[in-house]
């Protein structure tokens, strides 16, 4: 009876990091560089992004194989938003 509990928690710590990279790439996707309310938005991005990490990090903690897959993809991910946004920022 003490795996459902884990399974489940694994479940959901994935669910939690899949949000948070899809949070974080709605905002970037919706970032407007001209836009007056540019340095708000890059802002709100940063802490989006920086809260995605966490949680693939918590995730990684107890995924299974293929959930570790999509997460390190989810980290790559996460890298070119950094890059690109490093890049607008120049």
């Amino acid at each position: 009876m003490q795996r459902m509990p884990y399974k489940k928690n694994k479940q959901q710590a994935f669910q939690a990091a899949q949000q948070g990279m899809e949070n974080a790439e709605e905002l970037y996707f919706e970032i407007v560089r001209d836009s007056s309310s540019y340095g708000h938005q890059l802002h709100h991005l940063k802490n989006e992004v920086n809260e995605a990490y966490q949680q693939i990090e918590n995730a990684l903690e107890v995924a299974s194989e293929h959930q570790k897959v999509q997460l390190d993809q989810f980290q790559q991910d996460l890298q070119k938003i950094i890059s690109e946004v490093n890049n607008f920022e120049q």
